[in-house]
């Protein structure tokens, strides 16, 4: 029986490096010997790629596989730069395109595709230069109410991200985040239950598959959550409407705030979210009764079918 060749990519050089490890790691464990002939392709913090413990460029590690499972997060990692590394060299791989992975990593640009398609968004403003800083953030802070979220504008996670309470705490925020991207999102805080919704294209005999919300309560996880049926409704519709808008492929999560008067918003969307086995995305699967085998042979069929 022919077994695939599939190169599971992990590392990188974004803050997210070791969160990629743990992804990589975790696809390299239930990936069956039997169906797939699996390269392990470590990238380091420097951008080096190693097949096998060996220092190669992309073309010698791509020109030995018939697919890619893309688990790097972050930045080169999904905000399009893998992706277009894979496409220039025609190679399938997991994951949405590059044009789709740039915009979704781009938050103020993901925020006017939610708002172009309707889809409820908590309000926001953009500070695009570290130069005007202090002129941005006197102006910005007096358009919304404290508490406000300020967060890196490119960046996947919760890296950088503050909760300002007061002026002081605003203008480090600000400071804190451009440490992190070239422009800053400042958006109202919306006071609610938190959570996260999987959608998985083609699975389970649906189009767009979602299984049931997750609440999220700091480091606590419940799967599925706390929602009313209407809430429940609401967040998966929401989900699948924000990927579809976006462009995405093969699978992603989003993130939301459900305020008890004023309904349901979406902060934002991964297209590449974690696969490490304490993340939400392998609980939303085993809420169901889904592996996570199951779910990679799923995705990697869709990358070899062109889907």
């Amino acid at each position: 029986m022919h077994r695939i060749r599939a190169g599971i990519i992990r590392g990188g050089p974004s803050s997210e490096y070791d969160n990629s490890l743990k992804t990589g790691a975790n696809i390299l464990k239930h990936l069956p010997p039997d169906k797939f002939s699996v390269r392990d392709i470590y990238i380091d913090k420097s951008g080096v790629w190693y097949m096998h413990g060996i220092p190669s460029t992309p073309h010698e590690v791509l020109n030995h596989l018939d697919v890619v499972i893309n688990g790097l997060h972050g930045h080169y990692g999904e905000d399009g730069k893998i992706q277009q590394i894979f496409e220039q060299h025609g190679i399938p791989f997991t994951g949405s395109d590059s044009f789709a992975s740039a915009i979704g990593m781009n938050k103020k640009l993901a925020k006017d595709v939610y708002k172009k398609e309707g889809i409820k968004t908590p309000e926001s403003r953009l500070i695009e230069s570290l130069a005007e800083v202090s002129k941005e953030a006197h102006k910005v802070f007096r358009t919304f109410s404290p508490p406000m979220v300020v967060k890196p504008n490119r960046g996947g996670s919760s890296h950088g991200i503050t909760i300002a309470k007061d002026f002081t705490a605003f203008d480090e925020a600000v400071r804190k985040a451009y440490e992190h991207s070239g422009s800053v999102l400042v958006e109202e805080f919306i006071n609610g239950k938190e959570a996260n919704c999987v959608v998985v294209d083609g699975y389970r005999g649906q189009d767009f598959y979602t299984p049931p919300p997750i609440e999220v309560r700091g480091n606590d996880h419940f799967s599925p959550g706390l929602f009313t049926d209407k809430e429940k409704g609401e967040i998966s519709s929401m989900a699948i409407r924000a990927h579809k808008a976006l462009g995405l492929k093969h699978y992603s999560s989003s993130d939301f705030i459900v305020h008890p008067k004023r309904g349901v918003f979406i902060l934002e969307t991964d297209s590449q979210p974690s696969l490490a086995e304490e993340s939400l995305f392998p609980k939303a699967l085993r809420s169901v009764g889904a592996s996570l085998t199951h779910f990679l042979e799923h995705i990697i069929d869709l990358a070899l079918n062109k889907k």
